[in-house]
């Protein structure tokens, strides 16, 4: 079901009372008034040395809509799909499509054990199946899907960006990232993105259309195809270290756990660390190009053959896959119903209406307070704590005053459902659209915690490839 189908909800009745969470804490309710430049409230603490910075689009026109707001695109155009796929079904179907052609159900076991443990779909390396029929048991089961066009690598050999070729000639990227003891994978699910965020290469594409589930999911089949290659390096002595300050992506899962989890994850994240860690994909982040949630059931499905166990599917933990939108409210709400223990982040980006308006063109339809309220939800249905990503931009949204908001507002939903993982907006020289400064990160990371909100500053891969996230575009040039 499109998310753009569901009516849009009634305010949410349990959106905090301004300054409830500062008097929590001991601290005086600000006054507030209509609010001052760019939608900043007055009476709170203001940073009078940095000026607010308005977000513009800058060397693209943004699409708007007939009333004068962003674009937003929920629904792919009228499209030819790309060919079903061994990945599309569930073992039943597969067996269930083998009789209709005459062949024997076992057949397409033994595909399905071909493509997800052995990351295959050379004919040459079946060497189990029928000679006389291979070739059309490929060609019925495993068309090809994703064709590398390019792939390029950091010159510490640890991360890799692929940029493929769906069947219809559009293009996609995916990025391979080994960190000390997971090795994750940020795979794109639409191509294009119609969400139409101003800071945001890929949004500036639009959508062309929807990927299918097995297009999804055969981004992690041929990334564990080069890891066994050997063709990624372990992480150097500098990026490990680093790890002590950052959050790897794909560390999401961890703040997800319990306290008793999260404990025991660190022990079998230091002990793995002096081996060789994961052979094969660990970690799943739904953040590469695309929302998910307006991908929902392709999505979901392709989910389900991650976690199947072999050969079904990948056997992957549900666990270690995390679901990013940028607040697809009706859809964070089925999420939490899909009884999965994946990890849910809300990309916020803002506390404030005001400034989300314009970072969040969605914003417009599901607000602050709406979209915190359904990762709430999700906390409560599930039991798994939340990530909210936030993009730290220099002068436009990483003032003070944002900080103690953003605290406000979780902390009144309670405490122990949420971790905030800011990260530095990726550089873009003499654009507005470049990274807060160390100290200024600093300083908001320090406010919220305080506040009594954990928060870990995440680490930027693959920014020298333009494979960090926001960067993804897939261009050949």
């Amino acid at each position: 079901m499109s998310p753009s189908k569901n009516p849009r909800p009634e305010p949410a009745s349990s959106a905090p009372k301004q300054g409830s969470a500062r008097r929590a804490a001991g601290q005086p309710a600000a006054e507030r008034g209509p609010g001052g430049p760019a939608g900043q409230p007055t009476g709170r603490a203001v940073d009078s040395s940095r000026p607010q910075i308005r977000p513009k689009a800058e060397g693209w026109k943004q699409p708007m809509d007939a009333e004068g707001r962003p674009k937003l695109q929920f629904a792919q155009p009228k499209v030819k799909q790309p060919p079903q796929h061994l990945a599309d079904m569930t073992l039943d179907e597969r067996i269930a499509k083998a009789k209709e052609l005459g062949i024997s159900g076992f057949r397409a076991k033994q595909l399905s054990v071909h493509y997800f443990r052995h990351y295959t779909a050379d004919p040459d390396q079946m060497t189990d199946l029928p000679a006389e029929t291979r070739e059309q048991l490929v060609e019925e089961f495993l068309p090809p899907l994703l064709t590398e066009v390019r792939r390029l690598k950091t010159d510490d050999g640890a991360t890799i960006k692929f940029l493929w070729r769906l069947f219809d000639g559009a293009l996609v990227e995916s990025v391979l990232m080994r960190y000390r003891s997971r090795i994750t994978l940020c795979i794109s699910s639409q191509c294009g993105c119609g969400m139409n965020c101003p800071f945001c290469a890929t949004g500036q594409n639009g959508l062309t259309r929807n990927m299918s589930s097995a297009e999804i999911v055969d981004q992690i089949v041929q990334a564990n195809r080069a890891i066994a290659a050997g063709e990624l390096d372990a992480p150097n002595a500098a990026e490990v270290a680093e790890e002590k300050d950052h959050a790897a992506l794909g560390e999401e899962t961890d703040f997800a756990e319990s306290e008793e989890s999260a404990a025991a994850g660190k022990s079998a994240s230091s002990s793995s660390s002096a081996g060789v860690g994961p052979q094969r994909v660990s970690n799943i982040v739904f953040m590469g190009m695309g929302e998910p949630l307006a991908n929902y059931k392709r999505v979901m499905n392709a989910v389900r053959r991650m976690v199947d166990p072999a050969p079904e599917g990948l056997g992957m933990s549900a666990r270690g896959i995390t679901i990013s939108t940028v607040g697809l409210v009706p859809a964070i709400r089925k999420l939490a119903d899909e009884n999965l223990p994946i990890t849910f982040a809300l990309s916020l980006h803002a506390p404030d209406d005001e400034l989300r308006d314009q970072l969040i063109p969605v914003n417009s339809r599901w607000k602050a307070d709406e979209a915190i309220d359904a990762a709430h939800h999700y906390y409560k249905t599930t039991g798994r704590r939340v990530s909210i990503e936030y993009a730290l931009i220099k002068d436009m949204n990483d003032h003070q005053w944002r900080a103690e908001l953003l605290a406000e507002k979780l902390n009144a939903r309670g405490r122990g459902w949420v971790h905030v993982n800011p990260i530095p907006l990726n550089p873009t020289p003499g654009s507005i659209w470049t990274s807060s400064e160390p100290e200024v990160m600093r300083a908001f990371v320090n406010r919220l915690e305080a506040l009594g909100v954990p928060t870990t500053l995440r680490d930027t891969r693959g920014k020298e490839i333009d494979g960090a996230c926001g960067q993804l575009a897939a261009a050949e040039d």
